[in-house]
């Protein structure tokens, strides 16, 4: 009997042992950016293909909200500045004109001076061709500030043009990033608004997994290391290789969903691992980080 008692003692010791030697070194969840999709404008959405799960590239267009009225408000807007244009093209074409006739006027106004020094014309002759120069030069003048408005005019509807190409151009539903569908909010032919959500989508290929570590265990890490991360699996654990990409400056309380009631109150140091997803690692899912696998 005495026998039998130490080794039933001596085998408690080992599994008691063993146990405290698998604990994990942090707990936590798997995490990814999420970027909520929304629209930039007004309307009904002509199509949009999206469904939750598909994998989407980085600057494909994958819906369009109805631009028909912008198209309409663009041509008006169009038609406008040629109306526009032909009024300063009518003024330019007065200016040439003028131009001209001030060129031949100095012409005669030297021939007449000439003239006028060798006694041959009289000043009378001169005055008047002189006279004749400035009004020219003051009708120049003249329609030079009738087109300055019309330029003013043909500048506004350029960019009351541009407005609207932005707006075109923003109605065409751009996936901003490679990634994967979590949520579609909106379907074909419903009608959206400004800033109304459409899809929500992450880029899953790489997850984070957030842990929390105690300040005793801050020595054992630093940025840039590898380390194990394990997921529950159906018979056993399934491993990752994880590397540590950043650590807390400042400690915080134990998340309630971590530790239990008596740990709480507990500081810790928040650590983000990241890891390359094979597929099965979820959003939310929990996971826990073991540093002498990693090593």
């Amino acid at each position: 009997m005495k026998k039998i008692s130490i080794i039933i003692l001596a085998t408690i010791g080992l599994i008691s042992c063993n146990k405290n030697n698998d604990k994990a070194d942090g707990y936590g969840n798997f995490e990814a950016t999420e970027i909520t999709i929304s629209s930039e404008a007004n309307g009904k959405i002509e199509f949009l293909k999206v469904e939750e799960g598909d994998e989407l590239k980085s600057q494909l267009q994958v819906g369009l909200v109805d631009t028909l009225q912008l198209h309409f408000a663009k041509q008006q807007l169009i038609a406008s500045k040629s109306t526009v244009s032909s009024k300063s093209a009518n003024i330019i074409s007065q200016k040439s004109v003028l131009n001209e006739q001030l060129k031949t006027a100095k012409l005669e106004k030297n021939r007449i001076r000439n003239m006028y020094a060798e006694n041959a014309a009289t000043k009378r002759q001169v005055d008047e061709i002189e006279g004749k120069v400035k009004v020219i030069e003051e009708q120049i003048k003249s329609v030079g500030t009738q087109n300055a408005p019309i330029l003013n005019d043909l500048k506004s509807i350029d960019v009351q043009i541009a407005k609207i190409n932005d707006q075109i151009a923003k109605s065409k539903i751009i996936n901003p990033i490679n990634g994967t569908v979590l949520t579609k909010y909106a379907e074909p032919g419903e009608i959206t608004a400004f800033g109304k959500p459409l899809y929500k989508i992450a880029d899953i290929s790489e997850m984070t997994l957030r842990i929390y570590v105690s300040e005793t265990q801050l020595s054992k890490i630093k940025v840039g290391q590898n380390v194990s991360v394990k997921i529950d699996a159906e018979k056993d654990m399934k491993s990752y290789q994880g590397t540590i990409s950043w650590i807390a400056s400042s400690a915080e309380f134990t998340p309630k969903i971590i530790q239990t009631k008596e740990e709480r109150v507990n500081l810790v140091y928040a650590v983000k691992v990241k890891v390359k997803n094979d597929g099965s690692l979820k959003i939310g899912m929990p996971a826990e980080m073991w540093i002498k696998d990693g090593d």
